[in-house]
């Protein structure tokens, strides 16, 4: 028995924000300084390091739950599958349901249980429930999806991945450019067929490097102390990623008996273009290998970071030919692999 995405499904919000839409912020300093820099500079200097030119916004009256629901119905239509077969219901965000120019994150009740009552399943042996686990959320809840089908517990769930970080960030950090929002799902499930997982690895850094991603005050002084956004410390999450995300998956392709020759494509976080290409480069030095031209699709120059969203959605668009000069075929063997908030890092080899 092997076990297998059987389904796919992704929602990219229809509010397009360009680069140039930032150039009347007032960008300030974390202690709140002035920058002394025109917005233009700014932003291009931005463009140049993560690669983003536009990215999408949720329109007002859409939740992170609505986007999570409208990924899966894709998803449980492309498995063909009846969704009250369905035994788990995993849901992978970050910070909840924050309905648009509110500052309250709601979480109660979960999100999986508001996708799972969108769905109208009427089983109520589907387990819905929540994962906190950054960005490398969705990557961890297919995981979890296939322990609980090795372990006999399941035969089908479904993983999504959602967020709408633009109601978390505060427009006075450059760093604010960087999120989007957006949404993708995938039915797990088992199969006859010679296709699925063949390894997976997971770990997470928390000595030093719990709080590289936190929640903090706007850069700009005289807003309310007690509203909190979504904050970074980019530098040392570069330098994180570059010294432990190739490690990873050499760990996890090590596990998985595959040749590093053999892997077609990586789908990775869509964090930042320069950091991704890093990431990649070191993880083919590792096998003193070049790195194959193509081996990593990119959606991040549309579409921003989506967080857990990223890597379903990119791994949606690559295989339904929607991602230029990027194709999967039987066979094909790809690395899906994430890091964040945590800090957390995985990674999973599967066969198309």
């Amino acid at each position: 028995m092997n076990i297998h995405i059987s389904g796919t499904g992704s929602f990219i919000p229809d509010i397009i924000e360009k680069n140039e839409d930032f150039h009347e912020h007032n960008f300030l300093n974390a202690d709140g300084s002035s920058i002394n820099h025109p917005n233009e500079v700014i932003v291009n200097k931005f463009k140049a390091i993560t690669g983003i030119a536009e990215r999408r916004y949720a329109k007002d009256h859409h939740n992170s739950s609505d986007l999570a629901f409208f990924a899966a119905e894709k998803a449980i239509e492309d498995a063909n599958i009846n969704r009250e077969e369905l035994d788990y219901i995993i849901v992978a965000h970050n910070f909840g349901d924050v309905k648009s120019n509110t500052i309250q994150s709601d979480v109660l009740p979960c999100l999986a249980s508001r996708v799972k009552h969108s769905l109208r399943i009427k089983n109520p042996k589907c387990v819905a429930y929540d994962i906190l686990f950054g960005c490398p959320g969705w990557v961890e809840g297919v995981i979890q999806a296939q322990a609980f089908i090795k372990a006999g517990l399941a035969k089908k769930c479904l993983v999504v991945g959602s967020e709408t970080l633009s109601r978390v960030v505060d427009r006075h950090d450059r760093d604010s450019m960087i999120y989007s929002d957006g949404a993708g799902a995938a039915i797990i499930e088992a199969t006859d067929a010679d296709c699925g997982i063949l390894a997976h690895e997971s770990a997470s850094y928390t000595y030093d490097e719990a709080y590289y991603l936190y929640f903090g005050n706007s850069n700009n002084q005289d807003l309310c102390r007690d509203t909190r956004y979504i904050k970074m410390h980019g530098r040392k999450i570069y330098e994180f990623a570059l010294n432990n995300v190739p490690t990873a998956m050499k760990a996890c392709l090590d596990k998985s008996g595959v040749h590093i020759n053999d892997v077609k494509k990586i789908f990775i976080h869509q964090a930042n273009e320069k950091m991704d290409e890093a990431i990649v480069d070191r993880f083919f030095k590792l096998y003193d290998t070049p790195t194959p031209e193509g081996i990593m699709p990119m959606c991040i120059h549309k579409l921003g970071n989506s967080s857990v969203a990223t890597v379903p959605t990119l791994f949606d668009l690559v295989k339904n030919n929607n991602l230029d000069d990027h194709e999967l075929n039987k066979g094909d063997v790809i690395i899906f692999a994430s890091v964040g908030a945590g800090m957390h890092i995985n990674a999973i080899v599967y066969k198309y």
